[in-house]
C-alpha cells in the first residue's frame, strides 16, 4: 500500500483577522494525516475508509465529475446565499474525492486509464492523530495527503506552490472560503506568515514553554463562526488593523527573542471582543496569565457553545503550564512540536503516523 501524510497546524497568530487582509502567522506541527491507497482491480469504485471520520462509502469512478460538479454548484448557492456553509458537504468522505476529482480534472493524463480522468478503482484510508473539528487542519491535511499520494501514484508531481493552490481551492468547501492558513501549514511545513493569502516561511525558532490545549470541541464550524464574526464586525476596519499589529508584534518577538506574551495577551483581548471565546476557555486562558503566562484561542473559535477548539499558551517556565493543567486529566494538551516537512509520500521503511 502507497501511503502519504500532512501536518496539522496551530495558528499563532492572525486568525479571523486574515480574512480582512491582515498578515498571520501559522506553524505546522507533529501530528499527522496519512493516507494511503491500494488498488482493487476488479472494481468501479474508490472506497473510502477514514477511520474516526466516516463509515466509508463507495464512489464509482465514472461518476467523480458529476460529484465535483454537485459541490461546486452548492458553493455557488453558498456563496449567493441560499446554503448555510455546514451544508455544502454532506459527508466527510466528499471532501477527500473532491479534491481527486480536481486532480484528475487538471493534470493532462493521456494513456492513464480509458478515460484520462478517471483514476484507478481501489482504496482509499486514512488515519489522523488530529482531532476533527479541533482547528487543526485536519481537513486541509487530509486534503494534501491524497494530492501528494495520488500524485506520485500516477506519475505527475506537483510543486508545493501548485499543490498549496489546490489545497486551498478545495478547502472552500469546508470553510466558505479557502484557508490560506491550512494550506500554508500543511504543503509547505514549519513556521509560515501570510499576508493576503501568500505563504513565506518565518526564521525563527519556538522554543520551549508553547503548548496547545483542547478546550473542547466547537459546536460550531470554522465558516460558521467566520460568517459571524463577519456579519458583527466585518467593516470595522480599526479592529482589523489592530489585530495586523498584534501579529507583527509577536512576529518580532519570535524573530529577536523577545517576550512574546504582551502580543499573546492583546489578541486574545481581541478575540474575545469579537465574541469567540467561550466562557471556559477564557476562564483556563485567564487561570494561565494568573500563573504568569499568556494564551490564546488559535483558529475560528466559537460565536456560541463551550467548546473552543485548540487555546495556545506560552510560558517562560516550561514546565508551569504541565503543572497548571495536571489537576485537569480530560484536557488533551501538548508541547507545541513544529514539523519542519510538508506533505509528503512515505517510504515503505517509514513508520506510520
Amino acid at each position: 500500500m502507497k501511503r502519504a501524510r500532512a501536518p496539522g497546524k496551530i495558528i499563532l497568530s492572525g486568525e479571523h483577522a486574515v480574512v480582512y487582509g491582515a498578515p498571520a502567522i501559522v506553524c505546522a506541527i507533529r501530528r499527522y494525516t496519512t493516507v494511503g491507497f491500494a488498488p482493487l482491480h476488479r472494481s468501479r469504485t474508490i472506497r473510502t475508509a477514514l477511520t474516526g471520520i466516516s463509515a466509508g462509502k463507495h464512489y464509482r469512478t465514472a461518476a467523480l465529475q458529476r460529484l465535483k460538479e454537485k459541490l461546486d454548484q452548492r458553493f455557488d448557492q453558498y456563496s449567493r446565499g441560499e446554503r448555510a456553509v455546514q451544508n455544502i458537504l454532506h459527508r466527510p468522505d466528499d471532501l477527500v474525492i473532491y479534491s481527486l476529482a480536481t486532480l484528475f480534472q487538471h493534470l493532462p493524463l493521456p494513456g492513464f486509464s480509458e478515460n484520462r480522468h478517471l483514476p484507478v478503482p481501489g482504496r482509499l484510508s486514512s488515519q489522523s492523530e488530529l482531532p476533527l473539528g479541533a482547528g487543526m487542519g485536519s481537513s486541509a491535511a487530509a486534503i494534501a495527503a491524497t494530492l501528494v499520494l495520488y500524485e506520485n501514484l500516477i506519475g505527475r508531481p506537483m510543486s508545493d506552490q501548485q499543490r498549496f493552490e489546490r489545497v486551498r481551492f478545495c478547502e472552500r468547501l469546508q470553510h466558505g472560503k479557502g484557508s490560506a492558513i491550512d494550506a500554508a501549514a500543511t504543503v509547505y511545513g514549519g513556521l509560515q506568515t501570510l499576508q493576503d493569502g501568500n505563504p513565506a516561511p518565518l526564521a525563527a525558532t519556538l522554543g520551549d514553554g508553547w503548548y496547545w490545549i483542547l478546550s473542547g470541541i466547537p459546536a460550531v464550524s470554522t465558516g460558521e463562526s467566520v460568517a459571524h464574526v463577519r456579519k458583527q464586525h466585518g467593516h470595522d476596519a480599526s479592529l482589523w488593523q489592530q489585530f495586523a499589529a498584534t501579529t507583527t508584534a509577536l512576529q518580532t518577538a519570535l524573530t529577536t527573542g523577545a517576550d512574546p506574551r504582551p502580543a499573546l495577551r492583546e489578541n486574545h483581548r481581541l478575540l474575545t471582543h469579537i465574541g469567540v471565546v467561550p466562557a471556559p476557555a477564557a476562564a483556563l486562558i485567564r487561570d494561565i496569565e494568573t500563573a504568569g503566562g499568556a494564551a490564546k484561542i488559535s483558529g475560528a473559535g466559537a460565536h456560541r457553545g463551550d467548546g473552543g477548539g485548540i487555546i495556545l499558551a506560552y510560558h517562560p517556565d516550561p514546565q508551569a503550564i504541565p503543572a497548571l493543567l495536571a489537576p485537569c486529566p480530560a484536557l488533551l494538551w501538548d508541547a507545541l512540536h513544529p514539523a519542519e516537512r510538508g506533505a509528503h509520500l512515505l517510504e515503505d521503511n517509514d513508520a506510520p503516523a
